[in-house]
Formats: C-alpha cells, sequence, structure tokens
C-alpha cells in the first residue's frame, strides 16, 4: 500500500521499512551527493565563503579533479567559456542551480549522443563523493622533530654551537661567547706554560 506524502512529489512508500524513494529516486540522491561535492569545491580554499557560491578557479578544480575535464572532449578553455556563460553579467561566483546548467553545457560535450536526464545523471556519478585534492601541498612530518631540530649536523654558523655531539643543549655557553680573563690572547697555544719553565 503506498501512502501519498503532504507534498505531491514526495512519493516514497511509508509503509516500506525504508521509505524508499518511487521512480526517479537514484538521481535525486546523486544530485544531493553532487550538492555537497559543490558545496565543498566552493568552501576550498577560501576562508571567508560560505559553501554557497563558487568561484572559477574552484569551478575548474572540481571539473578536472571529478574527471569531467578530460582534456579532450572537455579542455580547461572549454570549463572557462562555459561558467562565464552561466554565470550573472557582473558576478564572479555562480550558484548551485547555475552550475546544474554549466553541468548540462559540459555533460553534452564530455558525453556526446545521450540523452540530458543521461548526461546529468553521469557527471553527478562521476562527482559522487569526491572531496577536493591537495596534490603537491607539503605536509608536516611529525616523526623525530626533537631529533631533527637538534642534529648539529644541519646546523650553519654559529648556531651549530648551540648543541653538543649527543644533542644535549650547551646552555648560555652555546649562545654567548664567554671570554676567560687569563690574560692571553686568543690565538696564543703556549697558555700556562711559563710557569713550568722557570722553575
Amino acid at each position: 500500500m503506498k501512502v501519498i506524502a503532504k507534498d505531491a512529489q514526495d512519493t516514497r512508500d511509508l509503509t516500506s521499512p525504508r521509505g524508499t524513494w518511487g521512480e526517479g529516486a537514484p538521481q535525486l540522491t546523486m544530485e544531493s551527493e553532487a550538492e555537497k561535492t559543490f558545496h565543498r569545491f566552493a568552501a576550498f580554499g577560501e576562508s571567508s565563503s560560505s559553501g554557497t557560491e563558487m568561484n572559477n578557479k574552484n569551478f575548474s578544480k572540481l571539473c578536472k579533479d571529478c574527471g569531467i575535464m578530460d582534456g579532450k572532449a572537455v579542455t580547461s578553455t572549454d570549463v572557462d567559456i562555459v561558467f562565464s556563460k552561466v554565470k550573472a553579467k557582473n558576478a564572479r561566483t555562480i550558484t548551485f542551480q547555475q552550475f546544474k546548467e554549466a553541468m548540462k553545457e559540459l555533460g553534452q560535450k564530455r558525453f556526446k549522443g545521450k540523452s540530458p536526464d543521461e548526461v546529468l545523471e553521469n557527471i553527478y556519478g562521476l562527482m559522487g563523493g569526491k572531496d577536493p585534492a591537495t596534490t603537491g601541498a607539503t605536509k608536516a612530518t611529525t616523526v623525530g622533530a626533537v631529533d631533527r631540530l637538534t642534529d648539529t649536523s644541519k646546523y650553519t654558523g654559529t648556531h651549530k654551537e648551540r648543541f653538543d655531539e649527543s644533542g644535549k643543549g650547551k646552555g648560555i655557553a652555546g649562545r654567548e661567547e664567554m671570554t676567560d680573563n687569563t690574560g692571553y690572547v686568543s690565538g696564543y697555544k703556549g697558555a700556562g706554560t711559563y710557569h713550568k719553565k722557570t722553575k
């Protein structure tokens, strides 16, 4: 027995334990996954962005990371042209609705000969669950930090005098030049031998 919910478009079978959707459900879930991916990419690298609008740089990154831009059927030039076409005249960003229009256009180039619904389904399939990749970004090394910082062989100049061979700090002797006040000049090698000669 199917029970129609208040919303005419909501045709869930409410008697089923999972509340399964009627026809058209895969595209709805794929679209919601694509929207989540859109928001993740929209906020990527933009600390002030709320994730509701996407700029051209992040749009290109999404197309590249998700495999929409393949370099043959869809190039980076195509992506830039479509972005400019769907955005508002003086705007620098697009909303998710404008993003869907852009995906329809790019999808027609990427998946030639398919219906618009199949194209969107394929595009959403490529986008599902993707996160912005951080290739080329340097990651901090957390292992052996103390050893690395106290390895005097990697130190240069006066800094190499701050630690002894075992890696233990020398304290003030490693930071400041101490005078010995013996009365001899620094280059004299026979310090302390005068009394031995006179006796």
